[in-house]
C-alpha cells in the first residue's frame, strides 16, 4: 500500500480499493470480516447475560446455555455398621466391672461379649458377630495421648465403627496444675482423627463425650468404703479429700469440672468436622450414675450395670436417624 508521502496518509478512494482487493490471512477470513464476527458473539454473549440477570428478566432464557454445578456428595450415616472397634481408656476395657483391679473386656460396654451388658457390638451385630467383628483397643490408664496409636491400630481392622470414649485420666491427675492442657487435648484428638482416616477413611466414628466426674465425687462420697479407696489415689484430682467441702477443695473439684466440660467441647467441635463423625450430645456427661451403676470395687469405674447404661446410650444415639444436638 503506498501513501502519501507529503501528509502521511492514504488517498481515502485508493485505500478502500486496496482493502476490496486485500488477500485473505491464514486462516481464511480478512481482519474486518474476523473482528466483526468477535464483535457479533460478544453481544450475542452479553445479551443473553442480560436477559438472564436483569431484572424482570426470564431465568429460562438463560437457563438453557449453563448448567447448574453439581451437587456436593453428603455423608449418609449407616445406622446397622457391620463391625466395631472401641478405643479408649479403663471405662472401655471394662476396669474392675468384674473383679478388683482387673480389665474385664467381655464387660464393655463397646465391644463386650456379656450377655448382661449388651454391649453396643451386641446390639448392632448380634452376640456372634460381637465376639467375631469387634476389636477392643482401649488401654487402662490411657490418655488422649495415647490415642492416635489406638487409632491407628483399629483402622487396620478396616470398621464400619469407631467407638470413642477418652478424658477422664487427663483430668485425673495427682494436682490440677497436671490436668492436660485444652490445646494439647485438642492436638492429640485431630492426629487421632487423621491416623484412623489415612487407614479407614469409610469408617463411622462414635464419640462419647466425658463423664462428670464432680456428679460421680458426689454420688460415691457417701459410701464409707469408696471413701477409703479413694485413699489409694484415684482421681485425686476430683475424689481426694472426698469429705472436704472446704474453699479450697470445692475449687479444685470446679476446676476439674470445667476442663472435662472444655474437653467435651473439644471433642464435640473435632467431630463436626468430620462427615462420618457423631458426638453424643453431652448424654454421658449427663447421666447420673447411680451406687449400683459404679464398681464396688473402687467406687469409680461403672459395674456391669453402669456398662450397660452406656452401652444403651451409645446405641440410641449409633442408630437415631439424626445425631444428638
Amino acid at each position: 500500500m503506498r501513501e502519501n508521502r507529503r501528509t502521511g496518509s492514504q488517498d481515502p478512494a485508493r485505500r478502500r480499493a486496496e482493502e476490496t482487493r486485500a488477500p485473505r490471512r491464514r486462516g481464511g477470513r480478512r481482519p474486518g470480516v474476523l473482528a466483526a464476527a468477535v464483535t457479533a458473539l460478544v453481544l450475542a454473549a452479553g445479551g443473553a447475560l442480560a436477559g438472564c440477570d436483569a431484572p424482570g428478566g426470564s431465568s429460562a432464557d438463560g437457563a438453557a446455555g449453563r448448567s447448574a454445578p453439581a451437587p456436593r456428595p453428603t455423608a449418609v450415616w449407616d445406622p446397622s455398621p457391620d463391625s466395631v472397634a472401641a478405643v479408649g481408656d479403663s471405662i472401655t476395657r471394662g476396669f474392675d466391672a468384674c473383679a478388683v483391679l482387673t480389665d474385664c473386656p467381655e464387660a464393655s460396654w463397646a465391644t463386650g461379649t456379656d450377655g448382661e451388658v449388651r454391649s453396643l457390638a451386641h446390639r448392632l451385630l448380634g452376640a456372634p458377630g460381637a465376639a467375631g467383628r469387634s476389636w477392643n483397643e482401649a488401654e487402662t490408664g490411657a490418655k488422649v495421648s495415647d490415642l492416635p496409636a489406638q487409632m491407628a491400630r483399629a483402622a487396620r481392622h478396616d470398621p464400619g465403627l469407631v467407638t470413642v470414649m477418652v478424658g477422664s485420666n487427663d483430668a485425673c491427675q495427682d494436682s490440677a496444675a497436671r490436668m492436660t492442657p485444652v490445646d494439647a487435648f485438642r492436638a492429640s484428638f485431630e492426629e487421632s482423627m487423621d491416623r484412623l482416616r489415612a487407614g479407614a477413611p469409610h469408617a463411622q466414628v462414635y464419640v462419647s463425650s466425658v463423664p462428670d466426674l464432680k456428679r460421680l465425687w458426689s454420688t460415691g462420697r457417701g459410701d464409707p468404703l469408696g471413701r477409703q479407696i479413694w485413699k489409694l489415689g484415684i482421681c485425686a484430682t476430683m475424689l481426694g479429700d472426698a469429705q472436704d467441702v472446704g474453699v479450697k477443695a470445692s475449687a479444685r473439684r470446679s476446676m476439674v469440672y470445667d476442663r472435662i466440660v472444655a474437653y467435651n467441647g473439644v471433642l464435640r467441635d473435632v467431630c463436626a468436622k468430620d462427615p462420618l463423625c457423631r458426638y453424643d450430645g453431652g448424654a454421658v456427661f449427663d447421666f447420673r450414675f447411680t451406687v449400683e451403676q459404679l464398681s464396688h470395687w473402687d467406687w469409680f469405674h461403672p459395674s456391669k450395670d453402669g456398662q450397660s447404661r452406656l452401652a444403651a446410650i451409645a446405641y440410641r444415639n449409633v442408630t437415631a436417624a439424626r445425631p444428638p444436638v
